[in-house]
């Protein structure tokens, strides 16, 4: 990936550790407890491995950028991080994220600057590229190391307790299905799968020097049971040699879906913290593939947290009605057809005359499970982009602070409306509200996959088994499509939907690159040009064509699209692009293969009722 070449001052050091601020719900109440817990080892196994990672940059430094063990030494870096990252980044997710976040520049809104790349990525490029300098090299490491001391801090500052443990944990389990099986982490040097044997020996550290005198006591098949599952996950991610060559799909869910199983009712059985619901994570979910993994309501407004069932059957109603739109001929279902997937089928949308609209029309199935929304992310709800729809001249051409004649003067509207809110409303802010808690339940996560990956099934080919291997491997796929959601949402925060810049052409001949500038609108930043949010990959079967052009209508072409390289790899000026320019290794069998795993996202239990 290529990154902007400026200096970073210490003062802009200082302002990205300060401007990370504490995220972690610290108010949830806990039951009591049965047994006194003394933490104080676990604390000291976090902060330790925190100070090991601080240490150990001070020697890779001395290394030097080309020193015959300084990939040695990087790796030992990784895993020291590795080890405190649970409760480290639990503590402060924005540092941690920046520690071991994509190596790429980040503009913040607040001064309008373009803060380049830090952090361990960033510093694996540079040891394993070609690009990088001593003075880069330097520079990365002080810039990491200030972040490190800032994650130690609060390690050392904030007591572990029962809630802090649990949810910190859990969120570790999640990177380890979501990021680390997918080389997030390690882009380049491929560590990250052996890495998770590291991430497991520390869960199995910190388990025996807590919790597990208790689970002895309560239930010691269940104890004996993790311990099993977690010695057997260790030895097979320690002896991966071939990264890509390594059977994801076997192993997260033979391994990590049952030490996931087996730690919630650990969770449970220590009677020691109930859980919260104002987590993106259900913590009751035996896996992370379950149809309730995720809790909706963590990423809706206050205004549809928990609707009423009488607000969502009205949103549903509202979704069909043509008379929310001024000229009546214009409903939400007009473009977004259930049997299609929730799109259209079309290159680009219908405006209300017709004529064509600028993007193609996405799906809403899961789309709650964002933090942006439309294809260039501008909106941060599901209740802002459906009044963006309302005050469009080209959609609906209405706006909340008026209410359609027609449903006003409808007996079945007017009693609906005073079942759900009370009232008939003068404007529209009622109707947005019981559209955005329909839009909520349109949930996705009963297909093929979902099944067969968390064991409910064992009908998985060998075709579609290695077309989710690829994904989670070679094809990269996964280091933008996020497992399990497989849209830009970036877990385990879920606080983030990521947009890239990946060179989409104007047509399918791949010759010229298309003039939407996507999210450059907004800020008017280079680094944006040709930036678009990262879609859902559920249910892409159905909702073709593809790209916020439309410009493929299968997924063969999609597929050989991201196997060129994107638009830099055809051969486009984008410097800025954050996909990767080489080509990748895929054979004709491989894409294939990625096409039999995709079609398996497959959800028909959604919309099929239409």
């Amino acid at each position: 990936m290529k990154t902007l070449k400026k200096s970073i001052s210490i003062i802009s050091i200082l302002l990205v550790i300060i401007a990370c601020k504490q995220t972690a719900n610290e108010n949830e109440v806990y039951s009591d407890t049965p047994v006194s817990l003394n933490w104080e080892k676990v604390q000291s196994f976090y902060s330790k491995n925190m100070g090991d990672a601080i240490l150990l940059l001070d020697s890779l430094r001395q290394k030097g950028l080309k020193g015959d063990s300084t990939k040695a030494y990087f790796s030992k870096v990784r895993i020291a991080f590795k080890n405190a990252e649970p409760y480290a980044s639990y503590l402060n997710p924005q540092v941690g994220h920046r520690a071991n976040g994509p190596a790429l520049p980040i503009y913040k809104e607040d001064s309008g600057k373009v803060v380049e790349a830090v952090g361990l990525q960033k510093l694996e490029e540079t040891i394993y590229g070609n690009e990088g300098t001593e003075n880069d090299f330097e520079r990365e490491i002080y810039i990491l190391k200030g972040l490190f001391n800032n994650l130690k801090k609060g390690i050392d500052n904030r007591p572990l307790n029962p809630q802090r443990f649990f949810i910190a944990t859990h969120q570790q389990l999640l990177r380890l299905v979501s990021l680390s099986m997918a080389s997030f982490d390690t882009p380049v040097s491929l560590l990250s799968i052996y890495e998770t044997s590291t991430s497991l020996k520390g869960l199995k550290y910190v388990y025996e020097n807590s919790i597990a005198q208790v689970i002895k006591v309560e239930n010691i098949k269940l104890h004996n049971e993790f311990l099993q599952y977690l010695d057997d996950a260790i030895l097979i991610a320690a002896k991966a040699n071939d990264p890509n060559a390594f059977d994801r799909f076997t192993f997260i869910r033979n391994y990590l879906n049952p030490i996931t199983t087996r730690w919630v009712k650990i969770r449970k059985k220590s009677n020691l913290w109930k859980g919260t619901k104002s987590s993106p994570i259900n913590f009751d979910a035996l896996t992370f593939f379950e149809e309730d993994s995720f809790n909706a309501n963590f990423f809706q407004t206050s205004t549809t947290y928990s609707p009423s069932k009488k607000q969502i059957e009205l949103g549903e109603k509202l979704f069909f009605e043509k008379r929310i739109s001024k000229n009546g001929t214009m409903s939400c279902a007009t473009c977004h057809e259930p049997n299609k997937g929730y799109t259209d089928g079309l290159k680009l949308g219908n405006d209300n005359m017709g004529n064509k609209l600028l993007r193609n029309t996405p799906t809403l199935l899961n789309s709650v499970y964002q933090k942006a929304f439309f294809w260039d992310g501008r909106s941060a709800s599901i209740e802002d982009q459906i009044s963006a729809v309302f005050t469009n001249k080209k959609e609906f051409n209405t706006n909340v602070h008026q209410f359609s004649n027609g449903i006003i003067k409808d007996t079945v509207y007017i009693n609906l409306f005073k079942e759900a809110f009370g009232k008939v409303p003068k404007k529209n802010k009622e109707t947005i509200e019981a559209l955005s808690s329909y839009v909520a339940t349109l949930s996705s996560f009963n297909s093929k996959f979902d099944k067969n990956i968390s064991g409910q099934e064992s009908t998985y080919t060998d075709s579609e088994k290695n077309g989710f291997n690829l994904y989670m491997g070679k094809a990269l796929c996964a280091t933008c499509h996020f497992i399990p959601l497989t849209n830009g949402t970036v877990p385990p925060f879920f606080s983030e939907t990521e947009k890239e810049v990946i060179g989409v052409p104007k047509t399918a001949l791949n010759k010229k690159l298309d003039s939407d500038l996507g999210f450059y609108w907004v800020f008017e930043e280079a680094i944006h040009k040709g930036m678009f949010k990262t879609p859902t990959v559920r249910n892409a079967a159905l909702t073709a064509p593809y790209m916020h052009n439309g410009v493929y209508n299968t997924l063969e072409e999609v597929i050989d699209f991201y196997a060129k390289g994107g638009g830099g790899g055809i051969g486009f000026d984008l410097p800025h692009q954050t996909l990767p320019f080489d080509k990748l290794d895929l054979t004709d069998q491989d894409k294939k293969d990625l096409i039999a795993f995709i079609e398996t996202l497959t959800d028909n239990s959604v919309g099929d009722e239409y």
